[in-house]
């Protein structure tokens, strides 16, 4: 494999990009990451450096359309970045003007994000009007092995002439949230009470704290030279701490700086005051060469865990997308109670909340880090009290979990948004998205099927399930004239549709995706029910006083809930056939990119809720989460038909519908026509692919990353083109390979087998399973079994369909 295979180069110095370039260049280790911004600048319209602890979330208070609102965010730590640099040259008696990338004195850029050794390298050169020039080469980690430790190293040449390079090596606490534009009329100074100091031994330090959530944060910083011999000193003020070096130039000889900075929190367990905490670790941290090389050795390791072969760019985009995916959720993170950040640690977009995401990334977790996986599950168990009252606020049982979360479990969706294209505050419904709750139980599911993990599944994640499960009862209502039951003003997936045209309330009924999930969720907690030992369900009965009449209510309801159809295919909600038909083409005619049409629409004082028309998958999403087989199953539970017909066409009236406003639409939407209409599928592969590193979505991805479609693009070719499901303690295989990924191998974990490896051809399917104690793997390859012993392989011919 090529070193391209694992490097990302920009060539140039371009400002409009820079942000972009900052968030895809973002280094991180799961507990904190940092943008890759400039160390030379500050935050201005170019620039945004952000530095980002995995669950350090403060809440404040603003006005917005004279009302107050109240918003969490994951907030903006103390840059550690800061490194500016001037020349003095020998003989001249004032030092030159401070040199950074919007200077004109540059004269070539280049920034390398090194995958396979996670390291960021800016390369700049400076010439100024005697020609004198100087190269600036700037490494930088965030440390794997290490979670508490980042590294500088920068290396300054000398071309023609001698003297010194000044160098000044800080920390700056005096940082806000101002990262994403239609936040800035909130309130985003999440930090107060800074302290700044320095040691004996010229080591510097920052400390402040979060405003109404009170989490300490400390920064302590070590900067080392070579050669030595130049001068030192600190400047300290309220908010910022400098360490001020010169250090020695002479042409052809290299100087380096080398600053090594650790990061401490008061969440942080079983640890120090975090001032004490981040001292003792940047003192006894070791050199730089032996960091780099540890920090190699932890991520050769990652990659060996992970393993996807896919040939081409398809496989470049793809190792960067693991790469960011392992840089939020690492093996780290099974030590905090952190869920899915949506938009990864990148950013400041969404403030950094957790929505549904995690549906798109514990499935690929689950094969290759169930302890990760468990440990995000966990998350959302400590917020299982939260959740039981807000169903009990709603006038529901069990637990209603949040649209939106963050530190603590409560509803952090906000009232109203911002629709920059009219400038006008409109109402957000978006918290009626309940099927938050069904995508929690998928996941408890589907962890417990890929690691076999009985002890999370029979007690946190059974009282998780059982209490969803809950809640779906109580959300449903008898409607004699259908003989079925109802779920009612709820906002499905697709988003745009919250409420009928006209209506006084928001909200929509029967939402099929809804209602599907709902149904199965219960049959999967009355399948727990009847499997659950004894020893678990008679105490967890008991403590959620939970009787045989109330589950015998949960089987009526999946059995008899209601799904809307219109001219026979599956209707997005009751009433969808009755909208109107947009002008699509009229509207792409007139406005180009018409993602957003909600922001097109309302700006025109009109609303998508009049039109058949979505933003993203909504019925579709049944196709990613249900194999054919099994979707069909639960629609033959409710009493309907679904047939591969009724399914393709459904799927070619939404794929003419759809304008795909959410990045998780095209890989949706790729998953789905790789069953139905392959030789499209990679249309919309290609776009989920391309969705951050061509910002498909005009400027979001400068606001972070969007992690659940770079998850959903591994799991796409490890789940989807495979066929893989992990069924009744058996690998389900049922290849779909395109035309354009034709060829391609993965490699996971399966229960206590670790380093399965399956390739894929045209026509061909091999499973190898490593050498080891246990029992031999049950596979079935379109409905056929087969069996794989330890330390042997099967290659078989690819039944026809």
């Amino acid at each position: 494999m090529t070193a391209r295979a694992w490097t990302w180069t920009y060539e140039g110095y371009d400002p409009e990009a820079e942000r972009l370039r900052e968030a895809l260049c973002t280094l991180g280790n799961g507990r904190f990451a940092t943008r890759g911004a400039a160390p030379e600048t500050r935050c201005g319209p170019a620039h945004y450096p952000g530095t980002y602890a995995a669950g350090v979330y403060n809440r404040l208070t603003s006005t917005v359309a004279g009302r107050p609102v109240e918003n969490e965010d994951l907030v903006n730590l103390p840059d550690w970045l800061p490194l500016r640099y001037r020349i003095r040259p020998a003989g001249d008696p004032a030092p030159g003007p401070w040199l950074f990338p919007d200077h004109p004195q540059l004269t070539g850029h280049r920034r390398t994000l090194d995958l396979r050794r996670a390291t960021l390298t800016r390369w700049s050169s400076y010439e100024d009007g005697a020609g004198r020039r100087l190269t600036v080469t700037e490494r930088r980690l965030v440390h794997m092995a290490e979670p508490d430790l980042a590294v500088q190293r920068t290396v300054f040449t000398a071309e023609g002439w001698s003297g010194e390079v000044e160098v000044a090596a800080g920390l700056d606490g005096d940082v806000r949230n101002s990262g994403v534009a239609r936040y800035r009329e909130l309130d985003g100074a999440h930090l107060t009470g800074w302290e700044t100091g320095s040691g004996d031994d010229g080591v510097i330090w920052l400390r402040c704290r979060t405003r109404t959530s009170g989490t300490g944060i400390a920064l302590a910083a070590r900067t080392r030279t070579a050669p030595r011999g130049g001068t030192a000193r600190t400047d300290l003020t309220g908010r910022r701490a400098w360490r001020v070096l010169t250090v020695p130039l002479a042409p052809g000889a290299p100087a380096t700086v080398d600053k090594t900075v650790a990061l401490h929190t008061s969440l942080d367990r079983a640890r120090a005051e975090p001032l004490t905490a981040a001292l003792e670790a940047v003192r006894r941290a070791p050199a730089v060469p032996r960091l780099l090389a540890s920090h190699h050795r932890a991520w050769q390791h990652l990659w060996g865990q992970v393993r996807l072969d896919v040939p081409g760019d398809a496989g470049r985009i793809l190792r960067l997308h693991l790469f960011h995916l392992l840089q939020t959720v690492s093996p780290h993170t099974a030590r905090l109670d952190v869920g899915v950040p949506a938009r990864g640690l990148h950013g400041e977009a969404y403030r950094g909340h957790v929505f549904w995401d995690e549906l798109f990334v514990l499935p690929f977790l689950n094969l290759h880090f169930p302890e990760v996986s468990r440990a995000l599950l966990s998350y959302r168990h400590r917020r299982l009290p939260a959740a039981r009252e807000a169903a009990r606020e709603a006038g529901r049982a069990g637990a209603m979990y949040p649209w939106q979360s963050g530190s603590d479990g409560r509803e952090e969706t906000q009232r109203v948004h911002l629709n920059p294209r009219s400038g006008r505050w409109v109402p957000d419904h978006s918290r009626l998205q309940h099927h938050v709750g069904s995508a929690i139980a998928y996941n408890v599911w589907q962890y417990w099927q890929a690691s076999g993990d009985t002890g999370f599944l029979h007690t946190k994640g059974a009282e998780m399930l059982l209490e969803i499960a809950r809640f779906w009862a109580s959300s449903a209502n008898w409607d004699p004239a259908l003989a079925r039951y109802r779920i009612r003003g709820v906002v499905g997936p697709d988003e745009y549709h919250d409420a009928y045209p006209g209506a006084g309330r928001p909200g929509l009924d029967d939402n099929a995706y809804t209602n599907v999930t709902a149904a199965w969720a219960l049959s999967r907690a009355l399948e727990l029910c009847r499997t659950l030992p004894e020893a678990r369900r008679r105490p967890l009965f008991e403590r959620l006083d939970l009787s045989h009449d109330e589950r015998q209510y949960w089987d009526d309801v999946a059995h008899r809930l209601h799904v809307p159809y219109h001219r026979g295919l599956i209707s997005q909600f009751a009433g969808y056939g009755e909208l109107a038909e947009l002008d699509w083409a009229g509207y792409r005619a007139r406005y180009g990119d018409i993602r957003r049409l909600d922001r097109i629409l309302e700006s025109e004082g009109d609303t998508v809720n009049r039109y058949q028309a979505s933003k993203q998958a909504d019925v579709l999403m049944l196709g990613y989460l249900f194999s054919p087989s099994e979707l069909a199953g639960v629609f033959g539970q409710l009493g309907y038909r679904l047939d591969d017909d009724v399914w393709r066409a459904t799927v070619d009236h939404y794929l003419r519908r759809t304008c795909h406003g959410s990045t998780l639409s095209a890989v949706v939407h790729a998953w789905v026509l790789a069953r139905v209409r392959r030789d499209d599928a990679w249309t919309y592969g290609e776009e989920a692919l391309t969705g951050d590193i061509a910002d498909v979505q005009g400027g979001t991805t400068a606001e972070g990353i969007h992690l659940g479609a770079m998850a959903g693009t591994l799991d796409f070719v490890q789940r989807g083109m495979t066929g893989l499901e992990t069924r009744d303690r058996v690998l389900w295989l049922d290849p779909a390979p395109i035309p354009q990924l034709s060829k391609f191998g993965v490699r996971f974990r399966y229960r206590r087998h670790r380093g399965i490896e399956l390739r894929i051809r045209a026509d061909r399917v091999r499973l190898t399973v490593p050498d080891s104690e246990h029992a031999a793997v049950r596979a079935r390859l379109r409905g056929r079994p087969f069996t794989v012993a330890p330390g042997t392989a099967r290659e078989l011919e690819l039944p026809e369909v």
